[in-house]
């Protein structure tokens, strides 16, 4: 289950959020796999001046409007699959959303079970994925 984190510039519109929510959870599926009901994506505004960042870092020319996305999931997918991953949210976020995707900056954190709990404080290990009884 990744749980992703989304930093905008503050002002963002809540259907244009969602829009980028959605292209990132569209590429999750996509690219890993991921369940369609594992969506979970706390997303945060910055404001101007609180948020600094080279506009040509590695040769991209970065708009003010530079989009975050960190991902922490569980270990064990191929470099191929982050690839792919990277590569579906660029493309989800500028065909659904209007982002150029010199404005995606994509990092990611891999951990094992034993980091999660993921609801009614069970240690994640001990479930391994399974459905609980909540519906």
């Amino acid at each position: 289950m990744p749980f992703v984190r989304t930093a905008l510039p503050q002002g963002t519109d809540p259907a244009h959020k969602q829009k980028i929510v959605q292209g990132i959870h569209d590429a999750l599926v996509e690219s890993i796999g991921m369940p369609q009901d594992e969506l979970f994506n706390l997303v945060s505004e910055y404001h101007e001046g609180d948020f600094f960042f080279s506009r040509t870092f590695n040769g991209i020319a970065r708009s003010d409007k530079l989009i975050v996305v960190e991902i922490t999931m569980r270990r064990g997918r191929s470099d191929a699959m982050k690839r792919a991953l990277y590569a579906a949210i660029g493309q989800n976020l500028e065909t659904q959303a209007g982002v150029s995707p010199k404005d995606v900056f994509i990092f990611m954190h891999e951990n094992d079970y034993s980091d999660w709990s993921v609801g009614n404080g069970v240690f994640a290990m001990a479930i391994a994925q399974q459905r609980g009884t909540d519906g």
